[in-house]
């Protein structure tokens, strides 16, 4: 996505039915969605670290 793109509107995602489930399968539903949000977190570092820069950049 470049700056000039407007933002998609957001999707909620689908959520599983939890009573379904078992005890085994929402661990693993579980580590996903930490793996996901790691994954989220580390997109977040990037991104400020690319707005740091430029930051510096403008402020000399």
């Amino acid at each position: 996505m470049s700056w000039d793109e407007p933002e998609q509107p957001k999707k909620k995602p689908e959520l599983k039915n939890l009573e379904v489930l078992s005890i085994e399968a929402l661990g693993e539903y579980i580590e996903e969605l930490e793996a996901e949000i790691a994954r989220v977190r580390v997109a977040i570092s990037l991104k400020e670290t690319a707005r740091n820069g430029a930051e510096s950049v403008f402020k000399s």
